[in-house]
This record gives structure tokens, sequence and C-alpha cells, in this order.
């Protein structure tokens, strides 16, 4: 499956995913990622997937479940497919809904990646650091992304883009939440000068286990410097879209892969398809995981945590 969802989303409400890329493939290896380490680091663009059959499942989809936005986002980085803006073009003319594309940002140097996106809505790429050396350490790119070249392709891409450009900045503990590393956030920041700026701090499992999320206090913090940025360290609420998933493990399964479940979340879900016990089932054969993080359970596919994603 290329289309999940809709999920609930702290940015855009009911969101319908679209990965079009294999899991885990990326440009970076971030050391919060909630889907692991990345196992296939590129910068290489291609054809993952007949883009036809990515569109097909995207309508169907879309039918099924009412959504605010259809969300190109996938299992790594989503601007590695290089059918990304005519799936872009065809999603727009054929539903009439709002596109959004999650990137990292990282391809955005690349004259085709920036035409590509300049069909979407909203684009929320992320900006962790202010410098290189932090950059490096958050997030782990390809050898051949500078950050120099990031930030640049982040600009070019603002003065170039007609849409809304949401930022994101992701605060790990004691990594990029110091006073000097904020300015140095802000810095970069002012020159991209987008729509919004997103203040995150990782709320889920993230690919390393010393990750911690940043204090309440340091995020203030960065709310005060940046300016006009938006706390979404909070835990998102709503249902997820589950019209496409035959039963209650399916769709568990499914969803975590992509969106690691709270306690609470697979229960929901349980109760949605009226069959008790089956979160205790999977809990017990090892099909999914707990793993408690930052005072909340969470429900992982077990294969996921072994470092294998389900498709």
């Amino acid at each position: 499956m290329y289309v999940y969802g809709p999920v609930p989303s702290r940015r855009l409400g009911h969101s319908l995913g679209v990965s079009p890329i294999p899991p885990k493939t990326c440009s970076y290896t971030c050391v919060y990622c909630q889907l692991g380490r990345t196992t296939q680091l590129q910068i290489k663009r291609e054809s993952f997937f007949p883009k036809e059959d990515i569109l097909t499942e995207i309508i169907d989809m879309a039918s099924t479940d009412k959504a605010d936005y259809v969300t190109f986002v996938g299992d790594g980085e989503p601007t590695l497919n290089k059918d990304l803006g005519w799936l872009i073009q065809q999603t727009k003319e054929k539903l009439h809904l709002p596109v959004a594309v999650i990137t990292n940002g990282s391809l955005l140097s690349k004259e085709d990646v920036r035409e590509d996106l300049s069909k979407a809505d909203v684009v929320i790429p992320t900006l962790d650091a202010g410098n290189e050396k932090t950059f490096i350490a958050i997030n782990r790119p390809h050898r051949s992304i500078g950050f120099d070249t990031m930030l640049q392709g982040l600009v070019d891409f603002r003065h170039e883009y007609s849409g809304q450009l949401w930022v994101e900045v992701m605060l790990v503990k004691d990594m990029n939440d110091t006073e000097e590393e904020l300015k140095s956030i802000k810095n970069a920041v002012d020159l991209i000068n987008p729509d919004r700026v997103y203040i995150l701090t990782p709320i889920r499992p993230p690919a390393e286990s010393w990750v911690k999320p940043s204090d309440p206090e340091n995020i203030l913090r960065a709310q005060e410097m940046i300016g006009e940025s938006i706390s979404v360290a909070e835990l998102e609420t709503g249902q997820f879209g589950l019209g496409e998933f035959l039963d209650a493990r399916q769709a568990i399964l499914e969803i975590g892969s992509r969106h690691p479940l709270r306690r609470e979340q697979a229960d929901e879900i349980e109760r949605a398809f009226s069959k008790a016990g089956v979160v205790r089932q999977m809990l017990e054969t090892t099909e999914l995981v707990s793993v408690e993080y930052n005072n909340e359970e969470y429900l992982l596919p077990g294969s996921f945590v072994m470092g294998k994603n389900i498709r």
C-alpha cells in the first residue's frame, strides 16, 4: 500500500498520507526519526514504483474517507521520487484537494525538485540546525549534502514558491536547544522567511535511544527567539481513517509502521472493529512490542523494532 489514513495531523487536520518511496529510503538518517535508522541513504531520484498505481490508490482512498489534505510524506524522503511533481499535479486535478509535502528539504538545491514542489499548496521542510556541525550531528546527511547548500536551496525555493512554506524545527535535548544553537537556527530561519515556523520535540520513540525531548522552558525560549513560531510538542488527537483495512490487526500494523501508536490509540482501533483482545494477542505473539518513551506507552510492530518495516 502506498496510501494510508487519513491520520490526525497536528498541522493538517485529517491527512491522507502517501508514501511514494521504499521504507527507510532517505537522504538523512536523523537521530530522532520515528521510523528508525535509514537503511538506504541516497540522493539519487528514482521512479521507485509505477506512478499510475500510486495515483490510482490515492483516488480510491480519497473516495473512501474524507481528508483535509493529501500529504506526500513517505517512509523516508518523498522528493527522492522523481515522479513527485506529476503525482502532485494529477492529484490536485482529479481530487480538487489541497496537497502538502513534508520533506527534510535536503534536495531543494536541485532545480527539478524545486519545480516539482512548486505544484504543492503547502511545503513543510525541516530545519534542525543553523550550522554545519549540528546539522551533521542531528540529521546525519548523505556525505554530498552540506549545510550551506541545503540552506541555500530552502532560500531559493522561498523566492520562487507562491504557496505556503512552513518550516519545522525539531528540538533535541542538549543538541540544538541551547541559546547559542537557537540563535543560529533563528538566523537561518530569517534567511528563509517562511510563512510559519513550528517548534517540535520528539514525542515518539526515536532512532537513537539516547535522544530526549527538549525541556519545556527551552521550547518556550525557542518560540520567543525565533519569533512567530507555533509549538506542536503536544500529542496529536483525532481518529484514524480505517476504511481500507480488513480488520484491527491489519490496521494497527499498517498505521503503526508509519505512525507509531500510543496504547490508547491501538485500543481505539480495536474497538472500532468491535473485536476484543486483538492488541493483547498481538503483544503476546510479539507482532507488537511495547516501548515506553517520554512517559507514554507506544505499541510498535515487532518487525519495525527489529529494523524491518512492514509494507
